[in-house]
């Protein structure tokens, strides 16, 4: 299919506005650790150390969907406080989540 293209000599108007911010003022996070992690029955909240929370269904985490309350609880955070770690030695789940899978 072919169409035809026209030439115009109409303008347009560009608006422009003036910058409330500059880039230098938002405070975007550089680096993030975990800070609380909590359950609830359908959800994985992790609160990160810049304020924001990782809700994850645990629908997604078979391992964590199929495990009791009791037993998503003995949870370990690593060192750098980048993953949450379930030792199989410790509890019926063997799973590590690393936030930057998630964010």
């Amino acid at each position: 299919m072919v169409s035809e293209a026209t030439t115009t000599n109409e303008k347009i108007e560009v608006k422009r506005y003036k910058i409330q911010y500059p880039i230098s003022d938002y405070t975007f996070p550089k680096e993030t650790h975990i800070h609380i992690v909590r359950f609830d029955d359908t959800h994985l909240h992790i609160e990160l150390t810049d304020e924001r929370i990782l809700s994850i269904p645990l629908w997604w985490i078979p391992t964590l969907y199929n495990a009791t309350p009791a037993e998503r609880n003995k949870f370990e955070i690593n060192h750098g406080r980048d993953m949450i770690l379930w030792d199989p030695d410790k509890c019926s789940i063997n799973e590590e989540i690393s936030i930057a899978d998630y964010i």
